[in-house]
């Protein structure tokens, strides 16, 4: 079985705190009749990766304001001194990563399902890192 090279997607943050839809860069990253899984993979400390619904966007509001709640900006306990330690609580919670099924070249998510890349330590200049493994074959 081979897998295909990792390719990057370029992800442009503009604000702060957001959760950016990059499924339709990840769907362009499928060959055409592909088959296997796809995995995306965040290099950055201060951000993550989830896959959460994108038809009501009160869904996004919800949960940056659930996890400034959990994690708030400024806090006397924290100890780090770039002072982003609440970027960095929040995206261990969100995650590095996520893995999605791939059927015929698409991304075989639910109705609602979106995957986002969540930024807590913005505005910047991030990656997501894109590896396809194919489907194995009976047999091999």
């Amino acid at each position: 079985m081979s897998t295909s090279l990792p390719t990057q997607i370029p992800v442009r943050t503009h604000a702060h705190a957001e959760f950016i839809d990059i499924t339709p860069q990840l769907s362009s990253s499928i060959p055409a009749g592909f088959s296997g899984v796809l995995t995306a993979f965040c290099q950055h400390t201060t951000a993550g990766l989830t896959i959460n619904e994108n038809a009501d966007p009160d869904v996004i509001h919800d949960l940056l304001g659930a996890l400034d709640r959990i994690a708030p900006w400024r806090h006397a306990d924290y100890r780090h001194g770039e002072g982003n330690s609440a970027a960095h609580l929040k995206a261990s919670l969100m995650g590095s990563s996520v893995t999605v099924p791939v059927t015929n070249g698409r991304l075989v998510l639910g109705t609602w399902q979106s995957v986002f890349f969540c930024e807590f330590d913005g505005p910047r200049s991030r990656r997501a890192v894109v590896q396809l493994l194919p489907r194995a074959e009976a047999g091999a």
